[in-house]
């Protein structure tokens, strides 16, 4: 009976669960509630390849658990979390093909295609050879990554069953696999939807990932990240799939980042990527979910340069008629300012300014979406007085000594946090002890 009642309740977990937007852009522009991670380092088991198991949920996102079709499984020990943080879970797993089998350039890549979410009451010590209940079964996919809500009260193991890789019966899967407390409601998880520049940009397993620099900008948040780049595709692919890929989504937020490819020769026309993400954008907020919209890149590929411009400019109109709309980062002007970020193409990103952009991409959400503004500007530490000690902490995390201050200190309003906002800090304390002493 409490196999059926858990996926009864789950089937109706995402409509609870999902703060959907509200008529004010303001107010849905706000990380309610923290996802945390809660399965980092807790014990993990697997049959055919348990040498692996613990890198399925280790601190980085390069190493992989290994698993093998048809019978292996990652299995996680939450007993020793408390229950209060894993009433409902997202459970979470993460792959490095492209996101999807469609495009030229599509890959799968040791892909789980088949498989089970299983969860069990046994107690917490010794892996349980039965008791285990089905709450989810996946059977097809062709997606490098998927979340799976799952009613947890009760139970203390969760183990994801491998049956099919990369679309056959036996093969090798490569994983890591995170569950995330959203007992309180899923508000920070994301889909950054794109081409080559998101899947190269977005994705979690090279150099510091989205999610590790926003926790470095506040510790209380680890956001949930798929990477939902396919190189090549256009703003045509990502309108003719949108949907089906927002059904497989329970999270809140959607980054829309196309538009290279559809500038690249012109190939697409501007009014038609208006019209393709705009539909994409209603896609989002007819799904209860907040759309997310950067600029097209800036790139020296005449090929390029020649005509983005003219489609960044339907960006601006869209800013406008959905206020709804998180305007992303503004990676024309970035780039155009660091042409040194771009590789010898004139269009893709090099290593270092992948980097980069995960790093803006971090500090530019958390000064819109993230930030606490119930806390004055220039309080970095959050002790709710701006003082020294701010300038001090601001100081330390732009030189990499600090990273555990809660940021709100983009005081230039600009979305990214640097050295112009130690210095705007610091004028600010320096007026007000004048102010002090004429006073």
């Amino acid at each position: 009976m409490k196999k059926i009642i858990a996926c009864a309740a789950v089937a109706g977990i995402t409509a609870a669960l999902l703060v959907p937007p509200t008529a004010s852009a303001d107010s849905a522009k706000t990380v309610e509630v923290p996802n945390p991670v809660i399965s980092r380092n807790v014990p993990a088991y697997s049959s055919v390849n348990p040498a692996t198991a613990c890198a399925g949920n280790d601190d980085y996102y390069y190493s992989f658990w290994n698993g093998a079709a048809p019978e292996d499984y990652l299995a996680y020990d939450l007993s020793g979390v408390p229950e209060a943080q894993r009433q409902i879970i997202d459970a979470v797993w993460y792959n490095t093909s492209a996101y999807d089998t469609i495009g030229m350039y599509s890959n799968r890549n040791m892909e789980p295609s088949d498989y089970t979410i299983e969860v069990n009451a046994a107690q917490g010590g010794d892996y349980p050879e039965d008791g285990w209940e089905i709450v989810e079964t996946v059977t097809g996919n062709t997606l490098s990554s998927r979340q799976h809500l799952v009613d947890f009260a009760g139970y203390n193991w969760i183990r994801l069953h491998i049956t099919g890789v990369d679309g056959k019966t036996s093969g090798t899967c490569m994983v890591n696999f995170d569950i995330h407390d959203v007992s309180n409601g899923i508000c920070d998880s994301w889909l950054f939807l794109g081409d080559s520049i998101t899947a190269g940009g977005m994705n979690n397993c090279y150099g510091t990932g989205f999610a590790t620099y926003l926790n470095r900008l506040d510790s209380r948040y680890f956001p949930i990240q798929e990477n939902g780049g396919i190189g090549g595709i256009t703003s045509t692919d990502g309108r003719n799939n949108i949907d089906r890929w927002l059904e497989t989504f329970p999270g809140k937020y959607v980054s829309i980042a196309y538009g290279t490819n559809d500038a690249w020769g012109n190939q697409t026309g501007a009014q038609t990527y208006y019209e393709n993400t705009v539909y994409m954008v209603q896609a989002v907020l007819d799904a209860g979910k907040i759309p997310v919209l950067p600029k097209i890149p800036f790139a020296t590929e005449a090929g390029v340069q020649n005509y983005e411009q003219d489609y960044n400019a339907m960006i601006d109109r869209i800013y406008t008629q959905y206020p709804q709309v998180i305007p992303g980062p503004d990676f024309y002007s970035i780039l155009q300012e660091h042409p040194e970020y771009l590789s010898s193409d004139g269009v893709h990103p090099c290593s270092e300014g992948y980097e980069e952009m995960r790093r803006i991409w971090a500090e530019t959400m958390y000064a819109r979406v993230y930030r606490n503004t119930a806390l004055p500007d220039g309080d970095i530490n959050g002790d709710g007085v701006v003082s020294l000690a701010d300038a001090v902490t601001l100081q330390k995390w732009l030189l990499e000594l600090d990273g555990s201050a809660t940021l709100t200190g983009d005081l230039t309003g600009d979305g990214v946090i640097n050295g112009m906002d130690l210095a705007l800090l610091r004028y600010k304390l320096l007026n007000t002890a004048n102010d002090t002493e004429k006073g």
